[in-house]
């Protein structure tokens, strides 16, 4: 098996195995970024959502010009096709909304986390996925 054959079936897997669940999925792009973390951070959030901004804002000092910037989203009412949560689909509260942060470094992406959750995500989820990415990257 070619080496891009293998990774894109590795990703994959993990995707599919992953489903849509409870706990966070979170990608490390630039195993380096620890040892060096950023200095500082722009935020964008799309859709905008003033608690959960307000929230981030508290927790960290974004800065207007800076080479990273974390690009914030949710969404409602989302729909998990995974067959493999088809068991849990049918006896379980299950995921209808989603939080994903992701930090960019210019244009390239260097660090994801998302979430599956089971209500809209609010302020208490926001500082959850930053605890864990400020946890990640040492962050000060």
């Amino acid at each position: 098996m070619k080496r891009g054959t293998a990774r894109r079936w590795a990703i994959t897997t993990a995707i599919l195995l992953h489903g849509c669940g409870e706990h966070p999925y979170v990608k490390l792009y630039d195993p380096e970024l620890p040892k060096h973390p950023p200095a500082c951070m722009t935020l964008h959030m799309d859709p905008a959502d003033p608690p959960v901004e307000k929230k981030l804002r508290s927790l960290y000092r974004f800065q207007p010009d800076c080479l990273y910037h974390l690009e914030v989203g949710t969404k409602e009412r989302i729909v998990c096709h995974s067959a493999y949560n088809a068991p849990a689909k049918a006896t379980t509260a299950f995921p209808s909304s989603y939080l994903r942060m992701d930090l960019y470094r210019g244009k390239r992406i260097v660090y994801s986390y998302y979430i599956d959750l089971t209500s809209p995500a609010d302020a208490d989820d926001a500082e959850t996925a930053f605890d864990r990415l400020r946890d990640d990257l040492h962050l000060r």
